[in-house]
């Protein structure tokens, strides 16, 4: 709970307002509270006048109807082709921390690899005591452990590295998802094989067309990898890697290897044709950051935002995001009002989780008045979130990747949202 006395005072003056009088709202608190009788509740409803599905009639729950504009989305004119393209998680349509399955965003390098899991095989191979090949069953008997980690693209936010282009944050940051993974511990797969004394890299490689593959530290491997069968409870869906992929906690996504078939290893990092160009943080003047692997503490207001204008004009208004580090936890998130004139702390609710998302929350009444809205993340070690300026001071405006920038909404008196920079 926060101990900003003006978060605290605007909290008691909205559950002040929101207490039940004679059967309804205080007066005056919510202007769109009706004072008379409404029909839609003193009056009986078609849907209360007919008996509904039987649990036979949808074997696979899905959501409501009145929900079916909540989907993925991807930008066209992002790549030439959507096989080798990305598509958005709807951030602003969520709550809580948890991204449903079906909304997961997808990042695809050849299509999605469609495998019979029957027919599917995991080899380990090169620095190892017993090269083995396991099937889907041997993993299997294998202990399993239960993790909650987000999952960043390196390019999240990459269009905005030289301006405000993308007018929503779905498509601003909305290469990220959050998961609860169940899978083998990497480390126990590697001690079945007998990693040996020399080795300090592994190479996982995917079974998809493009054979995605990506050098990591065995130290990593070793630490919290999973070999991954299973997101939110239910066999990964095959655009999230099915039946089996590598979960590298609080590192970029690209490394998270899909449709894992092989995992080589090595005594250094390659970096020959076998292995897919690395993404690179190009920076001013030509020269390359190396090894950027960690994904920084980072932050996002997902309500108001561009998609989700605030609709019920001046009063109560609640302003909610989600904050995450790939680094530890998020024990702090703080709102401005005014682009960063003045800082109030969040109200963070909900698990603490290691290396996931955060979700914070701040309640204020708004006048009606222009807003910019903006949230930094404090992370466990006490790195602070920076402002974009912070971040071009440094890295200057050739990359596209890793950009963990505090970003901006307008809110005009109308209530819509939009993108503009401000630091």
């Amino acid at each position: 709970m926060s101990d900003d006395k003006e978060f605290s005072s605007s909290r008691r003056r909205f559950l002040g307002g929101a207490a039940l009088a004679t059967g309804a709202l205080a007066a005056g608190r919510l202007a769109h509270a009706q004072a008379g009788p409404d029909p839609l509740i003193t009056e009986m409803q078609p849907w209360q006048q007919y008996l509904g599905d039987g649990v036979d009639a949808r074997p696979y729950g899905m959501p409501s109807q009145y929900e079916a504009h909540v989907v993925r989305r991807n930008v066209e004119w992002l790549t030439a082709d959507s096989v080798s393209s990305v598509n958005f998680t709807p951030l602003h349509e969520m709550e809580g921390i948890i991204t449903p399955n079906g909304l997961c965003f997808e990042r695809h390098h050849s299509g999605i690899a469609e495998i019979d899991p029957g027919m599917h095989r995991l080899m380990i191979n090169g620095l190892v005591d017993n090269p083995l090949v396991f099937t889907m069953e041997d993993i299997m008997r294998f202990p399993r452990e239960n993790r909650t980690y987000f999952l960043e693209c390196a390019a999240n936010t990459g269009m905005e590295w030289r301006g405000a282009q993308l007018n929503g944050v779905q498509f601003t940051h909305g290469m990220i998802h959050n998961v609860v993974y169940t899978g083998v511990p990497l480390r126990l797969l590697l001690e079945e094989a007998g990693v040996q004394t020399n080795a300090a890299w592994i190479l996982p490689e995917g079974a998809d067309a493009s054979a995605m593959t990506r050098s990591i530290p065995l130290e990593k491997a070793l630490d919290d990898c999973l070999v991954a069968t299973h997101m939110n409870g239910e066999r990964l869906r095959p655009e999230q890697g099915y039946p089996i992929r590598l979960v590298v906690p609080g590192w970029e996504g690209n490394m998270w290897v899909k449709w894992l078939r092989r995992i080589e290893v090595g005594d250094q990092p390659w970096h020959h044709r076998e292995e897919t160009s690395k993404y690179t943080d190009l920076l001013e003047h030509g020269e390359a950051r190396r090894f950027t692997w960690v994904m920084d503490a980072k932050s996002v207001i997902t309500n108001p935002s561009p998609q989700a204008p605030i609709t019920h004009g001046p009063g109560p208004t609640v302003i909610t995001g989600v904050a995450w580090s790939g680094r530890g936890t998020i024990p702090r998130v703080d709102v401005t009002l005014d682009g960063g004139v003045n800082w109030h702390q969040a109200r963070m609710s909900g698990p603490s989780l290691d290396k996931s998302m955060h979700r914070f929350y701040y309640e204020f009444d708004w006048d009606g008045r222009p807003l910019l809205l903006q949230s930094r993340a404090i992370d466990s070690t006490g790195y602070v979130q920076p402002t974009k300026d912070q971040l071009r001071e440094f890295r200057g405006e050739n990359s596209i990747y890793h950009n963990n920038g505090i970003q901006t909404w307008a809110i005009d008196e109308s209530g819509r949202a939009e993108n503009v920079e401000v630091g």
